[in-house]
């Protein structure tokens, strides 16, 4: 049987940063990605795609300046964010954290980051297999007190990994993740990290944009809020290089449009829908309504059909924002989607990804993984409690709620950058000292890590 320090369940963001940063601290690194197909990528590779944005003091989360990258894989450098309601809107032009990146942020080819990060795993001595499934895991905790390792990591083509630790790393579908993670809990593990209720599903497609208006996103990204029903539910446009633009958007799995209230007044429904629109369907009434009296869409915004998973388009899970612990005293981590840091809210999360995952790679590594818990809150705690207070604040707003938020927030913004708006004193009005209110008294609530789904000491030992 092969036996290695580190075994890392999944190859995309989370799990090459873990390789990376467990192969540079000296372990015996081992990296299992079962692979998919992509149009824009040779071979097989990760499941991993998001809208893939990154914002400016996300460049320090992740701890990878985009300098670092090669050619190809930054796509636009981007100076702001449009959020769109029904009837009013705003702009944010800073995000108004210290950063060490100059601009707004930028948009990237998913794909060609993750093959930079796997080159990186490689070069730092990590192992990385591509086409290989993960079947099970199976632990001992008495074997370290023997000397043995703790994990066998059993493959479908009937090998066996043997590892000290274990990197879960697999993403939100979490098909490995919950079925470890189950045998660590006293209850079923889905009835925190079902899919349906810890995942939403997005949807997006590359379309080529006529110039003038590829000209109005070129350095921004867009989100329509009130347009579409459901919990963060929300289109958007992210520009890439050649007047491609990721049309797409994120959207809870499940919803039942006889639950919607006022279902008339969302944009892109219409009276005859008897279920909610699939995502393709989103796609082309988002693009008539906004450009329908200029252009011929079908014509004039031409599918990419060499980008994406099939036809330049692409379906993928996103974590719905809380987090969870991992059972550290079993040698195990769980990072990036899988451990829920990818959020639905802001649809992003390749930055919290990474840095979870270098963690968990580096502490194995170290032997400290019993660090991890606190490490990662340390890291990114900030950054989730944002998120997580936003998304709860949002869970039932309707179109009307996202015009006052967005007229709100202008004169918010007026007097401070970025998120630091919620820092500032009650002067911009009553709605603003309403939703100042409820932002903090929301936010009070998931203090000292309380936002976890699943905490440390309710895995079993």
């Amino acid at each position: 049987m092969e036996r290695v320090d580190v075994a890392v369940v999944g190859g995309g963001p989370a799990g090459s940063a873990a390789g990376y940063a467990a192969a540079s601290h000296g372990a015996s690194t081992v990296v299992l990605e079962k692979g998919v197909p992509r149009a824009d990528r040779e071979g097989l590779g990760p499941d991993s795609t998001d809208a893939a944005g990154i914002l400016d003091y996300w460049v320090d989360i992740m701890g990878i300046h985009p300098d670092e990258f090669p050619e190809g894989v930054l796509q636009r450098t981007l100076e702001r964010a449009e959020f769109v309601g029904p009837t009013e809107s705003c702009t944010l032009y800073s995000t108004g954290i210290e950063s060490s990146y100059d601009h707004f942020g930028y948009t990237m080819h998913r794909a060609r980051f993750d093959d930079f990060l796997r080159g990186r795993a490689e070069a730092a001595g990590a192992d990385y297999r591509v086409g290989v499934s993960v079947r099970d895991v199976e632990t001992d905790l008495r074997a370290r007190r023997a000397g043995d390792p703790r994990h066998v990591v059993r493959l479908a083509d009937g090998e066996d990994v043997a590892a000290d630790f274990l990197v879960l790393a697999d993403g939100p579908q979490r098909t490995v993740t919950n079925r470890v993670l189950d045998r660590h809990l006293s209850f079923d593990v889905t009835d925190r990290l079902g899919s349906t209720g810890a995942n939403h599903i997005a949807y997006q497609e590359y379309r080529r944009f006529p110039e003038d208006a590829f000209a109005e996103v070129d350095d921004a990204i867009v989100f329509w809020w009130g347009y579409m029903p459901g919990h963060t539910a929300y289109p958007w446009v992210f520009p890439n290089d050649d007047r491609v633009c990721r049309v797409g958007l994120t959207m809870p799995i499940g919803l039942d449009l006889a639950d919607v209230r006022d279902r008339e007044a969302y944009r892109l429904l219409r009276p005859g829908d008897e279920r909610v629109p699939q995502g393709r369907e989103y796609v082309r009434r988002l693009l008539e309504q906004e450009y329908g009296d200029d252009y011929d869409v079908e014509a004039d915004f031409p599918l990419v059909e060499d980008a994406g998973k099939r036809g330049g388009t692409e379906t993928y899970p996103i974590s719905s924002t809380r987090p969870i612990d991992s059972p550290v005293d079993a040698g195990i981590a769980v990072a990036g989607g899988a451990m829920g840091t990818t959020s639905a809210f802001h649809e992003g999360g390749d930055h919290v990804a990474v840095r979870t995952g270098h963690l968990a790679g580096k502490l194995a590594a170290q032997g400290q993984l019993w660090r991890y818990n606190a490490a990662w809150k340390d890291a990114i705690g900030d950054e989730i409690l944002r998120n997580v207070t936003m998304a709860d604040m949002a869970h039932d707003y309707g179109p009307d709620d996202w015009d006052r938020i967005f007229r709100t927030a202008r004169k918010m913004l007026a007097d401070a950058e970025g998120y630091q708006m919620f820092e500032q004193g009650y002067t911009a009005g009553l709605d603003a000292a309403k939703l100042l209110a409820r932002y903090n008294w929301t936010k009070f609530g998931f203090r000292n890590g309380r936002y976890v789904q699943i905490e440390e000491r309710e895995y079993v030992r």
